[in-house]
């Protein structure tokens, strides 16, 4: 998994509450288990009409955001049906933070295990970014995840909480099998102990 420690980039804005998992990745394309891939059918059906053309009025498909790496929405984002293709569609697309007051716990869950940062914000904090957002690719966030910080094209800083492990897994790039693999000297001399003890398992 890539490590996150600062990122400075353009915040899209979705002003859209009950934005769930369909919305954010269609069920058709959930039949491949690969992470890549995803990105162009990312909030497919606000993205294309019936004829698979671009929807001009999108904000993923106007020029300023196309290279959006933040998205600023809100509340009760990620609802609906479990399915870890919605941030591998977010990650897949170039979305590494999601800002919004609240998440569905098993989409917030997700993320952090798939290199996305999902910041918590009072509201009033998410309006401030939004009108940002609005400025499109004049106005950029910087997200710095060590300092817990986000500093908006105005100079202005909003601070943000996150849980320790999280952020430790976030900042070394380590995803379960990546935080298994630390203990890997420890499995070993378990292993090698366990084999001189019970040679006949």
């Amino acid at each position: 998994m890539e490590k996150f420690t600062k990122l400075t980039g353009i915040a899209a804005p979705l002003p859209l509450i009950n934005v769930d998992t369909d919305m954010i990745i269609p069920k058709q394309f959930l039949k491949t288990i690969k992470r890549s891939g995803l990105g162009v059918n990312l909030f497919d059906e606000m993205r294309y009409d019936d004829d698979g053309k671009e929807i001009p009025d999108f904000v993923l498909n106007k020029p300023a955001y196309r290279d959006a790496q933040i998205l600023v929405s809100g509340e009760n984002f990620g609802c609906g049906s479990s399915r870890e293709h919605a941030p591998w569609a977010l990650l897949d697309f170039g979305i590494r933070v999601v800002i919004a007051p609240s998440y569905a716990d098993i989409f917030f869950n997700n993320c952090f295990k798939n290199g996305i940062l999902p910041i918590v914000l009072p509201q009033e904090d998410v309006d401030k970014l939004m009108d940002d957002a609005a400025r499109g690719a004049n106005a950029t966030v910087t997200v710095d995840l060590e300092n817990q910080t986000i500093s908006g094209p105005d100079g202005g800083t909003i601070e943000f909480d996150v849980d320790p492990f999280r952020k430790h897994c976030l900042l070394n790039g380590l995803d379960d099998i990546g935080l298994t693999l630390e203990k890997a000297a420890s499995i070993d001399a378990f292993e090698k102990e366990a084999s001189a003890a019970r040679p006949w398992v």
